[in-house]
């Protein structure tokens, strides 16, 4: 039975794991102070709308860019949820939602914040891809918001600093997760596989005999170019021995041409030329990637925990479960994770609305654990939980993962959240190649060299 301890334990083991890899996310906060170990969870987090500090009756809008397109999904369902419930506890207030996919929003954000246009609330991710937002000015300080009614104290310990800078923190996560391969047993059993690959000579063998049963192996939406990123970052955390390659590039202690990414970059594309993947799939976005495999079509997923709730409000609910990326080449400890603090909510420093936008806020992120928690959805959450996941009547998938985070002894950020925006740029754009063409390793590595070179 999933007790309260081991929920406790989760949440701590990914705590500390994060905090290990801290130094890779490029990121000059001086809230390591918060890397202490986390304490026990307190009770499940605020529940009632928060305190706000406006009484003021004018009618507001509130623009709520977001990333939850997918109305089957649990996370589409809590931001429609708790917005309709704060637009009924404040009836001046409207909270107008821009619903868009990750690289779409990505894209767009990046369009307004040229024009100094950012919306009220936007998303971000963490560390050096928010940085250049945060360096602009076009990001509020949040300190004083989550001072009250005790939210800060809601985060794991240590989460928030990968969004802090200077002191400040500027955005607030909807995460705190890792990278697992989920996989089909019904697609399994029936092309006769027993058991799930423990080394990546196995996961190509199985490739193989999926692609031969006429079953996709590996679901992915590549158009989405982060997608792929993530996937080839497994292998170079294994082919690398362990964390910390990229960082060791930043310190100049390595460069892209080391061994270790060239055997990366050869077995990434031993996976495409064996054909793991979706015909046309830098063409799929990342939704309808994940949907080939929600909707039975593919045998496995390489994508983060966040896609739990998702994967259990799907047609292939109870036939799924998890297992770690395998070595590579016998490189690797399998108990060592691709970590993703998550997206998060920052608000606009020239909000028109800028106090009512911090008190719904406020509101959002105190309600979300609870909220996400009833809707089955609450593994993966970078705020504290307290509950007994199997008495709410989570799937054994949901605790197979919350039993992998007690497993986790460190790992590395993707790519795009260690590098700076061009070099992370080059790297997006280079991998999504290796899905068209099949390239020369040696020359994929030169090519990143030349890119982190180039814009040190």
């Amino acid at each position: 039975m999933v007790n309260r301890q081991m929920k406790t334990t989760f949440t701590v083991a990914l705590t500390a794991a994060m905090a290990l890899s801290v130094a890779a996310c490029g990121n000059s906060n001086d809230n390591s102070k918060n890397n202490a170990a986390a304490s026990t969870a307190p009770d499940s987090t605020n529940s009632g709308t928060a305190t706000n500090t406006t009484k003021s009756d004018k009618k507001v809008t509130i623009t709520f860019q977001n990333i939850y397109p997918d109305p089957t999904t649990p996370s589409y369902k809590m931001v429609h949820e708790l917005k309709d419930q704060y637009e009924k506890e404040h009836p001046n207030v409207k909270i107008e939602l821009d619903t868009l996919n990750t690289d779409q929003q990505k894209v767009k954000l990046k369009t307004q914040a040229a024009s100094k246009e950012v919306p009220d609330i936007t998303i971000v991710n963490p560390a050096a891809q928010m940085k250049p937002f945060v360096d602009a000015g076009l990001f509020a300080p949040l300190n004083d918001m989550l001072d009250q009614n005790g939210l800060k104290d809601t985060y794991q310990s240590g989460l928030l600093d990968y969004y802090s800078f200077n002191g400040n923190v500027y955005a607030l996560p909807d995460g705190n997760n890792i990278e697992v391969v989920y996989y089909n047993k019904d697609l399994f059993a029936k092309a006769g596989i027993a058991k799930t690959p423990t080394t990546f000579e196995e996961m190509l063998k199985d490739v193989k005999i999926l692609k031969d049963k006429g079953i996709t192996p590996l679901a992915i939406g590549e158009k989405d170019s982060w997608t792929g990123s993530f996937l080839f970052m497994n292998i170079l955390l294994r082919t690398n021995g362990g964390p910390g390659f990229l960082q060791d590039v930043m310190d100049g202690k390595k460069t892209f041409e080391d061994p270790a990414f060239v055997e990366a970059v050869d077995a990434f594309q031993q996976l495409v030329q064996a054909g793991a993947f979706p015909d046309g799939a830098t063409s799929i976005d990342a939704n309808a990637g994940g949907n080939i495999f929600k909707s039975g079509k593919a045998a496995m997923w390489v994508i983060g925990s966040w896609e739990t709730g998702a994967v259990d409000a799907s047609s292939v609910a109870g036939k799924v479960g998890a297992f770690q990326f395998p070595t590579v080449n016998g490189k690797g400890d399998p108990n060592q994770f691709m970590l993703a603090p998550g997206s998060a909510f920052a608000i606009s420093a020239n909000s028109e609305h800028l106090q009512e936008t911090k008190d719904f806020l406020n509101f959002f992120a105190s309600n979300l654990p609870k909220k996400q928690f009833e809707l089955k959805n609450a593994v993966g959450l970078g705020q504290k939980v307290d509950g007994d996941l199997k008495a709410a009547g989570y799937s054994d998938l949901a605790i197979t993962i919350a039993g992998l985070f007690n497993q986790v002894k460190g790992g590395d950020l993707s790519f795009d959240n260690t590098m700076n925006p061009a070099t992370s740029q080059v790297h997006l754009s280079s991998i999504q190649n290796l899905f068209v063409q099949k390239m020369d390793s040696a020359a994929v590595a030169k090519e990143h060299q030349t890119a982190f070179e180039a814009n040190k």
